[in-house]
């Protein structure tokens, strides 16, 4: 199964058998028996090229999944669950990675010395198989998904609007008066919107004028201190300027109900060292409630 791998991903039995020190007899022998040893052909050979057959193309996937389990469970049966190694790669969303994941990565990797992260910020939800990222964290209420999450902390969600502009065009007592203020919108909100609340908020009427609309939390909080609007951000950005007194707690009483930060990763990595180390250093670091929250 190896030499059949190296042999799909290097091109040729020559490159193959370069990289595996062995000759490219030798590769060829592997693969005309595992070919036999299934009763199918796997590749199609030609003076210039390699093709996968149908049956290569449905059999190598498999073969290295099966491979990567069986090195990992190596690795386990020799204690590496505390020595995790390799490159980790992680997708994360823009605005939580910049506030709060410098500092747990670091003690992460202060813990696991043998791990490389790569973490790339996107807030769109990438397709962690498609794109070859071993972890992806994210903002949301649970959805059915082949992936498995992991439930790492609450995320509570407030408006919030600068005294100065509460001073100036009042204070709203019911979600329905929303409708009279600048609203700054967040653009996946709607994605997420799972509470009564969100059918109060203005719509994106350009005859209204005065909205925001982004797809950065960061840049509406700041919005929304400089007195542009009330704004509906998680207490991980907006919790420093509600401490502060930059921002106010609009509508308490009818706070939308806690999303949660997740650790999303695909099944078939369920048992990688790196991954599973990962998701359980994460669990109860950001504290419970979380820091961020403690602001009441």
């Amino acid at each position: 199964m190896r030499v059949f791998i190296s042999v799909v991903s290097e091109g040729n039995f020559t490159r193959a058998a370069e990289r595996l020190a062995m000759s490219p007899q030798l590769v060829s022998k592997y693969v005309a028996q595992l070919e036999a040893h299934l009763g199918v052909r796997l590749l199609n050979r030609t003076t210039r090229k390699l093709h996968l057959t149908e049956a290569g193309a449905r059999y190598l996937p498999r073969a290295q999944q099966l491979l990567a389990d069986l090195d990992d469970m190596e690795q386990q049966l020799g204690d590496l669950q505390t020595q995790a190694r390799g490159l980790l790669r992680i997708s994360a969303p823009v605005s939580f990675a910049t506030r709060h994941l410098a500092p747990l990565l670091g003690d992460f990797q202060r813990a696991h010395p043998g791990v490389d992260i790569d973490l790339q910020l996107n807030d769109r939800k990438v397709d962690i198989v498609e794109e070859g990222f071993d972890i992806a964290l994210r903002i949301g209420h649970l959805k059915s998904s082949s992936l498995i999450a992991k439930r790492i902390a609450p995320v509570r969600l407030v408006m919030c609007a600068s005294p100065a502009y509460l001073a100036q065009l009042g204070t709203p007592g019911h979600p329905e008066e929303l409708k009279a203020h600048r609203y700054l919108c967040y653009s996946y909100a709607e994605q997420e919107a799972g509470d009564s609340l969100f059918r109060w908020l203005p719509g994106r009427d350009p005859a209204r004028g005065g909205d925001l609309v982004s797809n950065n939390g960061d840049v509406l909080v700041e919005s929304a201190i400089a007195g542009a609007g009330i704004a509906l951000q998680p207490t991980f950005i907006a919790g420093p300027a509600i401490q502060a007194g930059r921002l106010r707690v609009v509508l308490p009483d009818h706070e939308p109900r806690p999303m949660s930060l997740y650790a999303v990763y695909a099944h078939r990595q369920l048992l990688a060292s790196k991954v599973r180390c990962f998701v359980d250093f994460m669990e109860g670091y950001f504290g419970d409630p979380p820091y961020w929250d403690r602001f009441d």
